[in-house]
């Protein structure tokens, strides 16, 4: 499998069979200075009707829409998700979120979305085992550099992987990785957008891997 970030929220990741998944497409524009993905796909996720979020416009190849926290099948791939909010106040703020997890050739994919609040126990029971965590740090409108590594200590994660940061690519008002990194073990800083994992692969301690936006 290979994962690659496009930027704010939003990852390609491609099975070894060539299924393509975005998760979270964006829209460009104001802060956001990445571009929009204009490409093929397979399988879309939204975790959440904003549009930074869900913007399949310029998404090819007719895919698969996957949007409600159910169990869905994909080209052969499982799909579910963990009813969860924007905020820490159950959505009265800014509505619901769906925190989707998938397994992608052996491997157990969890992607927070917006989540705005600590995962309960038992939404954490919910998703089992997790390799791959792709989790918000930068706080504001998503969680935190403080619940992020809280959330992803209880799963326990095997991979680390942030996003929803401010960059060079993305100048929302929240944090750079840099509070989420500080005093961690582990840490790859890729100067990629892309890495490739595979299952029996995996470092047996917990690693941090920041990559680059792609777009």
């Amino acid at each position: 499998m290979k994962i690659k970030w496009l930027g704010v929220a939003s990852f390609l990741i491609t099975t070894e069979k060539g299924v393509r998944i975005i998760v979270d497409p964006y829209k460009s524009g104001g802060p956001i200075k990445s571009e929009e993905y204009h490409g093929p796909a397979d399988i879309v996720t939204i975790s959440h009707a904003h549009n930074d979020h869900n913007y399949i416009v310029n998404i090819e190849g007719n895919p698969q829409i996957i949007k409600e926290a159910k169990p869905v099948e994909a080209k052969g791939i499982k799909f579910d998700g963990i009813a969860a909010y924007h905020d820490e106040v159950q959505g009265k703020k800014r509505g619901p979120n769906i925190c989707f997890y998938f397994d992608v050739d052996g491997l157990r994919v969890l992607h927070l979305g917006d989540l705005g609040h600590m995962l309960s126990d038992e939404q954490l029971a919910q998703v089992g085992k997790v390799d791959i965590l792709l989790t918000p740090v930068g706080g504001l409108w998503a969680i935190d550099a403080a619940t992020a590594w809280n959330i992803a200590q209880k799963l326990p994660a095997r991979v680390v992987i942030p996003m929803h940061f401010r960059d060079e690519r993305c100048d929302f008002p929240v944090a750079g990785v840099d509070e989420f990194l500080k005093g961690k073990k582990n840490v790859q800083m890729v100067n990629s957008s892309e890495i490739e994992f595979k299952v029996g692969k995996l470092s047996p301690e917990m690693q941090i891997i920041v990559l680059k936006p792609a777009l």
